[in-house]
């Protein structure tokens, strides 16, 4: 039966005798897997929350370069902002230099880390952890450039007055991150 208006759809076969043959991208469907992504979004976004939640506190209840020693002559909580990058990279340029710089490189880590987590396979769990800890370190970091133009740090750790830089949690996520896939890279671990 034939309805007004509409053309029949030609048969299964249609043009094949003829020598066409459809496209084979055509036939191939992308497939994305939400489990992998919802993954990412509970590590990076438990990252995000805890780097944000312990930054906000630091902002509400420690002084601008106060310093509160939690163990002594190791460790203490200190409340710094760093304009620069990783040790204080570009830090004597202007705010607005600084500023663009620091953003346009985080954006493009934080692309390019989600290719990689989108190219990696589920037989590499690890490999994945460790990508969402640097995205999600990433977006912390980058928060607070949007934000403020230049990141808080309050981790201190030292011996005597050698000091480790400052940092965050943001920081430790990607350190961590960055470690899980050096040891992919070492180990021959990496997906094909």
């Amino acid at each position: 039966m034939r309805i007004p208006g509409r053309r029949p759809a030609p048969p299964q076969n249609a043009g094949v005798e003829r020598g066409f043959r459809p496209p084979a991208a055509s036939k191939e469907r992308i497939v994305i897997d939400n489990r992998k992504y919802l993954f990412l979004l509970l590590i990076a976004g438990a990252v995000i929350a805890l780097d944000q939640a312990t930054k906000a506190a630091i902002l509400h209840s420690v002084p601008l370069f106060d310093s509160i020693p939690v163990i002594p002559g190791l460790f203490s909580i200190t409340h710094i902002h760093n304009p620069g990058g990783a040790f204080g990279l570009l830090a004597d340029q202007s705010p607005w230099i600084r500023k663009g710089v620091f953003l346009f490189m985080s954006s493009v880590a934080a692309v390019i880390v989600l290719y990689f987590y989108h190219k990696t396979p589920k037989s590499h769990p690890w490999l994945a952890v460790g990508l969402a800890l640097i995205f999600g370190g990433a977006v912390g970091n980058l928060i607070d450039r949007f934000r403020f133009g230049k990141v808080v740090d309050f981790l201190d750790f030292y011996i005597g007055s050698a000091h480790w830089p400052a940092f965050n949690v943001a920081d430790s996520a990607i350190t961590c991150g960055v470690g899980i896939f050096i040891i992919h890279l070492i180990f021959n671990r990496m997906p094909d």
